[in-house]
């Protein structure tokens, strides 16, 4: 088996190597990763400016690009041989409900999906991050799994972590997207320069966070496995829009 690793925390990050290890123990592994930070990048492909690749070690390497750049530039030349599926991360840090739109984690694991492989994307959820390794063994395991028994082509799998150890964790369960409060304030500051300038708050609490939610199985201990689409369609709002576009 080849696996494609990718993030948005950067090539050099400690969720990318323990993913990276984690993995070596059941397959090939090559990395494909931003040259730096580009979290919250979404999906954006660079179109207007190069994309330069560094070797950095054997299998492994950095692009001066957005998370699905990467993923885009390993699947469509960089690679000589495809590789069998595409996991994203380890995260640091939570891509629960909402985040999803942002992440450049999950959007490298959508990038992965658009090209047509099966797509993992893993954060670790909680503060003073330190148990990558616990999020390294889920990946692994899943990843096995889906070798074993692989799922409907269109599933993108979003996979958070609690921060602790492996056998701490409660389980392992599906859950649904939740939804997050509104974000907090933008924080107003001065440069050097005296010149006004803004820094984006923090992400709202969770909102909708009960029972069958991602959020609520985190506070529960459990990781939480979402299935993804990229079909963004209302398809239950589609008659109720033709109403309305023919109505007088």
């Amino acid at each position: 088996m080849k696996i494609l690793v990718s993030n948005d925390d950067g090539y050099q990050s400690a969720g990318i190597n323990a993913l990276a290890d984690a993995l070596a123990s059941i397959a090939e592994v090559i990395v494909v990763a931003p040259d730096r930070n580009r979290s919250a990048a979404s999906n954006s492909l660079t179109l207007n400016d190069p994309l330069r690749v560094s070797k950095v070690a054997e299998n492994r390497f950095c692009v001066n690009g957005t998370p699905s750049d990467c993923v885009h530039l390993a699947l469509t030349g960089l690679l000589e041989e495809e590789p069998d599926l595409v996991v994203s991360g380890i995260n640091h840090g939570a891509n629960l409900g909402d985040d999803v739109i942002y992440s450049g984690t999950v959007a490298a694991a959508m990038e992965g999906r658009f090209l047509g492989l099966p797509t993992i994307a893993v954060s670790l959820v909680g503060q003073n991050l330190q148990h990558f390794a616990t999020a390294g063994r889920v990946a692994t395991e899943l990843v096995q799994r889906l070798a074993r028994d692989s799922l409907p082509s269109d599933f993108i799998l979003n996979v958070n972590v609690p921060n602790r150890p492996y056998e701490e964790l409660t389980g392992i369960v599906s859950a649904r997207l939740g939804f997050r409060h509104k974000s907090e304030p933008v924080v107003p500051s001065l440069d050097p320069h005296g010149r006004r300038i803004y820094w984006v708050g923090p992400a709202g609490p969770g909102q909708d966070a009960g029972p069958g939610t991602d959020f609520h199985a985190l506070e529960q201990g459990a990781v939480a496995v979402t299935p993804l689409k990229v079909d963004l369609t209302r398809h239950e709002a589609l008659q109720q829009l033709s109403e309305w576009l023919t109505s007088d």
